[in-house]
């Protein structure tokens, strides 16, 4: 039984949903997982666990901060450890930019850290137009519009492949 940890960063709470989900599906192989917040103060012994997993969504192209800041502050601890890190991002609603080694915002991030990932995975987020305040809503229908996603302002709509999520569950169980 391994200790697992997953750390992530969300901007309107899918990613934890996203976390949630993959703590449920490899509890039931046996490990005990542990869902951390970036956004929190992070009060947690990270060599206390076997695996770290790190999740983090998309805003306007970019991974949160804490993300970057927290990568670089425990990257000697990321290297010793089986790790896995996952994106949730809008454009990987798209089959083309659906795969890690394909998915630009991913592979974006991969350049702009130290560390390498052992494990990765990419996974759809979702829109819900009434949940974003004027601003982002009118910049995500903006973007949707350039790159032909929907942009009714009524729009709530989930693109997640949960299948996706269970093979990773397994990855990561594996790892």
């Amino acid at each position: 039984m391994a200790k697992i940890i997953i750390l992530y960063s969300t901007t309107d709470g899918h990613t934890e949903e996203i976390c949630g989900y993959l703590r449920q599906l490899i509890q039931k192989s046996g490990d005990h997982v542990t869902v951390v917040s970036l956004d929190d103060d992070l009060v947690v012994d990270l060599e206390s666990f076997d695996k770290i997993v790190i999740g983090a969504s998309i805003r306007y192209g970019k991974h949160n901060k804490k993300v970057y800041r927290f990568i670089k502050e425990n990257l000697s601890l990321l290297n010793k450890k089986p790790n896995a890190f996952f994106s949730v991002n809008a454009v990987a609603r798209k089959a083309e930019k659906a795969q890690p080694h394909t998915n630009p915002y991913l592979q974006k991030f991969l350049q702009q850290i130290d560390w390498q990932p052992k494990e990765l995975a990419v996974f759809a987020g979702k829109l819900d137009y009434q949940m974003y305040g004027p601003v982002d809503r009118f910049m995500i229908r903006f973007i949707m519009w350039m790159t032909k996603g929907p942009t009714d302002p009524n729009t709530n709509v989930e693109f997640t492949d949960w299948s996706k999520v269970e093979e990773f569950a397994l990855v990561i169980h594996d790892m």
